[in-house]
């Protein structure tokens, strides 16, 4: 395949040929996963949000590949480590956009508190610990709201003709609570290291959505126990702190940051 490398991952890549992306997956990865995807990006469309156009599904070489429209530009992370000075600027349109993607609807998607039941279940957590999840989830309020599911600066693209943004990676959408998908945000910064940004990040979103704190900090041992399925042993001593807090140490967690 003659084309511009994009992106490199453990078990797919991105290549650019003119106006067109393709996310191509490794051989052997689940065909029904990739379908999610493509179903997750058409669904997302119709709500009218600004998102790569899908486009097809092909076969290379034994391996899917997912083929989008390319939006050329560069992504919030991008914008961000080239311009430190601007970071405030910078994450305020990013807790906007984020917040404008929560006020849709999309009602096809699979709910966000089916995911996470899921999740809890796939772990090595004992029994009791389990259950005790699943049960915090179930007290958690019901909402319908879209989410991202991996709602991060480099999912973010600023189109380099028009300066409007961008959002890709449509794989975990859900349907949901916003709180958790701020949650989501949050621990995602705090698993690369960036606390402080991670604290700007959550007081934005809650000046701006009107949401409490403490309520999306409630969701951290729930999306922690779900990030802990993946196995990443350098993620693993973290994500185990964090199931076990009660509310009083995330607040410590959050004032730290």
């Amino acid at each position: 395949m003659n084309k511009e490398i994009k992106a490199l991952r453990k078990n797919k890549s991105v290549y650019i040929e003119g106006d067109k992306c393709y996310k191509v997956f490794e051989e052997g990865y689940s065909l029904s996963d990739i379908l999610n995807e493509a179903l997750n990006l058409t669904r997302v469309e119709e709500t009218g949000l600004r998102i790569p156009n899908f486009l097809e599904l092909i076969s290379l070489d034994n391996r899917w590949a997912m083929v989008t429209k390319y939006i050329r530009g560069k992504n919030m992370a991008e914008l961000l480590e080239e311009n430190p000075e601007k970071e405030d600027e910078i994450l305020e349109r990013f807790v906007d956009i984020q917040i404008h993607i929560q006020n849709k609807k999309c009602p096809l998607l699979s709910r966000h508190r089916d995911k996470m039941n899921r999740k809890i279940s796939q772990t090595d957590l004992s029994a009791t610990l389990r259950y005790d999840l699943h049960n915090r989830l179930e007290a958690m309020p019901r909402h319908s709201n879209l989410c991202h599911g991996d709602y991060n600066p480099s999912n973010v693209i600023i189109g380099e003709d028009d300066n409007k943004a961008y959002i890709v990676d449509w794989s975990h959408a859900t349907q949901g609570n916003s709180e958790a998908d701020c949650a989501r945000t949050f621990l995602l910064f705090l698993l690369e290291g960036k606390n402080q940004r991670a604290g700007k990040y959550l007081t934005l979103f809650c000046e701006k959505s009107g949401c409490n704190y403490k309520d999306v900090l409630n969701w951290l041992p729930i999306l922690a126990a779900s990030q802990s399925v993946k196995g990443r042993k350098n993620e693993s001593e973290f994500l185990h702190s964090l199931i076990f807090m009660d509310e009083n140490e995330l607040e410590e967690l959050y004032e730290r940051q």
